[in-house]
């Protein structure tokens, strides 16, 4: 099949762009590069076309599209950080509901019927009950989640009134690398937990903060679900497998086992051999004490199960990833 990935030199677009290609896909990337890495890319695929352009260029989208004769696309071209989207609300609007209502619009008219898009289980906000179901009401807290929202609630009115196949994958935390070592997180600035402690480890930081210690959890940390970014790579070939045109698919991504940050830290010693100092701080505000997936729906629609998502196979493919690359793919 050939596929269209916007945001394909992405952390999670990259890796799914390999596993993509590998599995005799033909993949084209679509990516601005304001926070994907080319040689993420192309490391990816091989070399194959990346275009550089923006999600809200509707006719350079549209013309790719038609010119490569894309069967289906896989969307991951959108802004991710809570922090950012309260302080930019309507950046994030723009980027990722405008962004990708014209993608919808240039799939439309190219008449490309089969989309999976990466959403979020900030759609839920703060749950009442564990694990979260998809039948969990959708209380977005923060303007990343509405946006994620707002893009499903697009999704859905195009499947019912024009045919549009679709499915929208919610991730819990993404994490982890390829095993070898060619492919990693490379954020700037970095704000996920893994890479950081890791950070602490290769010296390039002094501590690790960790924000509360008096949750209603074992250690008193906050808990997520942390799911490994090549088994998020698998449910995307797994959806592209499985979409219909005129048919909705959505669906949980995690392990469905809750980590602790304190957790985090003391197995990241263990595999570093590192000491990682930690620090406690204080709440973040609207850090839920924890969140963890029912993913039983996406085994049963998808017939996914997590393979790589453990946190020793999760930190060691990170550990390999920062040790070559300590400076992202900036240094290559």
């Amino acid at each position: 099949m050939k596929i269209l990935v916007t945001g394909a030199a992405g952390y999670i677009g990259s890796h799914t762009c390999r596993l993509l290609t590998d599995s005799g896909h033909q993949v084209y990337g679509y990516d601005n590069l304001s926070r994907g890495h080319r040689e993420a890319f192309s490391r990816a695929t091989g070399g194959r076309l990346l275009i550089e352009g923006d999600l809200l260029d509707t006719l350079q989208l549209k013309e790719a599209l038609q010119q490569l004769e894309i069967e289906a696309v896989v969307h991951f071209a959108a802004f991710g950080l809570v922090g950012e989207s309260v302080k930019n609300p309507e950046m994030y609007h723009r980027n990722n509901v405008e962004g990708s209502a014209s993608l919808l619009h240039a799939m439309h008219e190219a008449s490309v019927r089969l989309l999976v898009v990466s959403s979020t289980t900030a759609i839920y906000g703060e749950p009442k009950t564990m694990p979260i179901s998809e039948n969990s009401p959708a209380a977005p807290i923060n303007p990343y989640g509405q946006s994620k929202w707002d893009v499903e609630c697009l999704l859905q009115q195009a499947c019912e009134h024009n045919g549009l196949g679709f499915a929208a994958l919610r991730y819990f935390n993404a994490a982890g690398a390829a095993p070898d070592g060619m492919l990693g997180e490379d954020h700037r600035p970095e704000t996920h937990l893994i890479p950081i402690v890791l950070q602490v480890a290769l010296g390039q930081r002094d501590r690790i903060q960790i924000f509360g210690d008096d949750y209603p959890t074992p250690d008193g940390t906050c808990v997520r679900d942390y799911v490994h970014v090549n088994d998020l790579a698998d449910a995307h070939l797994k959806a592209v497998n499985t979409l219909t045109p005129g048919e909705s698919i959505q669906v949980n991504l995690g392990s469905g086992i809750g980590t602790s940050v304190l957790e985090i830290v003391k197995h990241a010693r263990h595999v570093t051999g590192h000491p990682i100092p930690a620090e406690m701080a204080g709440r973040r505000c609207g850090d839920p004490p924890l969140l963890i997936a029912d993913n039983s729906k996406a085994q049963t629609v998808l017939g996914w199960t997590p393979k790589y998502s453990s946190l020793d196979s999760i930190l060691t493919s990170a550990w390999r990833w920062h040790q070559k690359h300590p400076h992202g793919y900036q240094a290559t």
